[in-house]
């Protein structure tokens, strides 16, 4: 190989990591194997995955059916159950964002509140993805996982978030008994405008005390506490969105939160509050 070429190379390859480091989200794209593509922005449809869902003691996992099938590797979502629930309750958003390509593993703790059970869904996930004999095996995205949970399991998302290796947040109608100083990865709360049992001004609460880490409020339209039961409402699409930009690098997920632009902030009909605190609004929004 002569210098030049040599030199040529070497310099193409440090632009490649250096695009990768510089923009959130987009590690997934460092990765020789397959991408799971995006779908557009209709992040509320099914995805292209059929699913999969085995009940155990501890866990419910749902996840794509055929993983790996392009030889990509799918990101881990850790979720959280309100008080007195089990993952049944939210079967439907669960198998939704397994059709996205995620893994989910759900804790079946109706006392979610301290997040052992869904922090243990990583290791169980670690060690199958490890283990030569598993259909897990080599096809779980361990670099990139989110935490998520409704009501007392919406503080448990914040709490597992304690964990370095939980990438991201999504708390939904989040109850009280977390601190957000305890964590540092960007972080997307959602309030219910009806909600009668965790007050919008609760969960704005919590954002206010997150400015150290990138941090986004919405307040679904419409929504009472129950709202996010089933196939998550209109809690769907969002968390979809947000889950896919930081854990998959979607860049036309980021569009919707970041940039001057961005889609979901012109969205009255579906949110009747929204704010980025000053660390999401540094992160730039699509390039194109």
């Amino acid at each position: 190989m002569s210098g030049r070429l040599g030199r040529a190379l070497g310099s193409a390859l440090l632009a490649v990591v250096l695009a990768a480091v510089a923009t959130p989200g987009a590690a997934v794209a460092e990765e020789p194997t397959g991408r799971i593509a995006s779908l557009g922005t209709d992040w509320g449809q099914t995805g292209p995955y059929e699913v999969n869902v085995d009940i155990g003691v501890v866990h419910t996992f749902y996840y794509p059916r055929d993983m790996g099938r392009s030889g990509e590797r799918h990101p881990v979502v850790i979720w959280g159950n309100g008080t007195g629930a089990v993952p049944g309750i939210y079967s439907s958003l669960l198998r939704h964002w397994a059709s996205q390509g995620f893994i989910v593993a759900a804790a079946n703790t109706p006392t979610s509140n301290f997040a052992i059970s869904m922090r243990a869904g990583i290791d169980v996930l670690e060690k199958w993805n490890a283990d030569s004999g598993s259909p897990f095996h080599g096809k779980v995205d361990l670099e990139h996982i989110g935490s998520a949970g409704h009501s007392q399991g919406g503080a448990a998302a914040i709490n597992a978030a304690i964990d370095p290796r939980v990438d991201t947040a999504v708390p939904i109608q989040p109850g009280p008994l977390t601190s957000p100083d305890l964590m540092d990865e960007p972080v997307f709360y959602l309030a219910g405008q009806r909600d009668l049992t965790v007050w919008p001004a609760l969960v704005k609460a919590l954002y206010r005390d997150s400015g150290h880490v990138p941090a986004v409020y919405g307040e679904v339209r419409g929504a009472g506490h129950l709202s996010s039961i089933g196939d998550g409402g209109d809690f769907r699409a969002p968390t979809t969105a947000w889950l896919r930009f930081w854990l998959m690098g979607d860049e036309q997920a980021r569009g919707m939160f970041f940039g001057p632009g961005c889609g979901y902030c012109v969205d009255d009909d579906l949110f009747s509050g929204w704010d980025r605190n000053s660390k999401a609004l540094q992160i730039p929004g699509p390039s194109a």
